[in-house]
């Protein structure tokens, strides 16, 4: 007993720290375990991101509460983009790795970082002239719209950090060097946590700058994390470097990766947009109603990231077994990742539906937005079970470079079932808020059913990238 412990310590201080280990070859539980642990600490630090904001704006009111819940819902497009380009990257990178061709890895991670950039520019120009219009057609009352939109402003306009950190982590996790990802991550959480109340409430010399200041701090978080990625990936991490001299276009290249990459982006924009649907339809309910809304949503988000970590093991490893022409060590990869997530949401699910007043009130003491926000976080967490294996296999199809898959399934689940659904019950039953809430549920669980049973029939194996 004593020796197995030692070796797991031994395993867990490799995956913090960072491994060579080649993830084609060896017992598949420790692989997992080694791309799992950098993968999911990674995770929980973008997923804290998604509540810093909203605790430290909380104090400001419910209107600014909904600010940050507006932006974010706007933001999730940007998102989409990003993960799509970052699912469409890790299939690439970790193909190559797989075959053991580290530079064509390398040049296909430039040509990802110059795809972002350019997919960056538009969302940008969005946020720096017209925040108060997508504010205002998003439904945000009087206070959101005159004070709130420069918050808006900064984080859709700088928004290009948000979209580097994303693919240059996926760069890292597709080449097998997840641990870089999760340091770059820690600090820029840092960064944030530190700045976010000394620009919201104007510590030391700074002026208070409400909001606004939580956009600034976020920005230069993830701003400072990408620079730390650059230098990471230029000096050379332990399974990939990229040198000055493939740092040019190339134009089969960027084509190839935008031809994998556009399912992705097509499945996250689907299951994003329909977010904003709901956003949109929770509004009618008034701003305290958002505001809960908005902070059970961060909080279910701080629980998705971690296990969305989790199940991004099985995108690299399904993504290097296949390059290594090992199909069924790729798909024991991902049944077995698939077992270990669903492990951790029913824990999760458990506390949340035993502990989601109290979860709330750490973030306000608006009784309205108490009462919303807790029915919200226990309503969802009923859908747990299957949200985990919705993660896994779909990340396990994004891996294998079919991204079309996934693509289908989130257009099934979300466009014809969750948008329709909360309309009705929220809007046409009486339902209300809890609409909202069980469309989500349904979705979702449809969403895990359906990638299992796609998942089961191994079209995936066959797919070139």
């Amino acid at each position: 007993m004593s020796t197995r412990r030692f070796r797991l310590f031994h395993d867990l201080a490799e995956a913090i720290r960072g491994s060579e280990q080649d993830y084609t070859k060896g017992p598949i539980g420790r692989a997992i375990l080694l791309l799992a642990v950098p993968m999911v600490l990674e995770m929980l630090m973008e997923s804290v991101f998604a509540v810093v904001d909203v605790y430290f704006v909380s104090p400001l009111g419910a209107s600014a509460v909904a600010t940050v819940g507006l932006t974010e819902s706007m933001l999730t497009l940007v998102y989409a983009v990003a993960l799509g380009l970052s699912m469409g990257t890790t299939a690439m990178v970790a193909r190559r790795i797989g075959e053991k061709d580290p530079a064509e890895a390398s040049r296909t991670a430039i040509q990802a970082i110059l795809v972002g950039i350019a997919g960056a520019i538009p969302f940008a120009l969005v946020g720096i002239f017209f925040a108060k219009d997508v504010l205002t057609l998003m439904g945000g009352d009087p206070w959101v719209i005159e004070h709130g939109y420069k918050y808006t402003r900064w984080m859709l306009g700088g928004n290009a950090v948000i979209m580097l950190i994303f693919i240059n982590n996926a760069i890292f996790r597709g080449a097998g060097d997840a641990a870089i990802a999760m340091r770059v991550l820690w600090v820029a959480n840092i960064i944030n946590i530190v700045l976010g109340p000394t620009l919201i409430r104007g510590w030391g010399p700074f002026p208070a700058m409400g909001v606004e200041g939580a956009g600034i701090a976020t920005t230069i978080g993830r701003g400072t994390g990408v620079l730390m990625q650059f230098f990471y990936m230029f000096r050379g991490a332990r399974h990939i470097r990229v040198l000055w001299s493939q740092v040019h276009v190339s134009g089969s290249l960027m084509l190839r990766l935008i031809r994998v990459s556009l399912g992705g982006i097509g499945q996250f924009v689907i299951a994003t947009s329909s977010w904003i649907f709901l956003v949109r339809i929770m509004s009618e309910f008034g701003s305290a109603a958002l505001a809960g809304y908005t902070i059970a949503i961060r909080i279910v988000i701080f629980t998705f990231l971690p296990a969305w970590g989790l199940s991004n093991a099985a995108a690299t490893l399904v993504g290097q077994n296949l390059g290594a022409k090992q199909p069924e060590r790729a798909e024991r990869s991902a049944w077995l990742t698939g077992l270990a997530t669903m492990a951790f949401m029913m824990l999760v699910a458990a506390v949340y539906i035993i502990w989601n007043d109290p979860l709330i009130r750490f973030f306000t003491d608006d009784p309205a937005v108490i009462a919303v926000g807790a029915d919200c976080l226990r309503i969802v967490s009923y859908g747990y079970l299957f949200y985990a294996w919705e993660l896994v296999m779909i990340n396990a199809f994004n891996g294998s470079g079919d991204t079309i898959t996934p693509t289908v399934i989130n257009f099934v689940c979300f466009w014809m079932i969750e948008i329709p659904v909360a309309y009705f019950l929220a809007m046409k039953t009486g339902a209300g808020e809890h609409g909202v809430y069980w469309s989500i549920v349904i979705a979702e669980s449809c969403a895990g059913l359906l990638a299992i049973a796609l998942f089961r029939r191994g079209k995936w194996k066959t797919r070139m990238v």
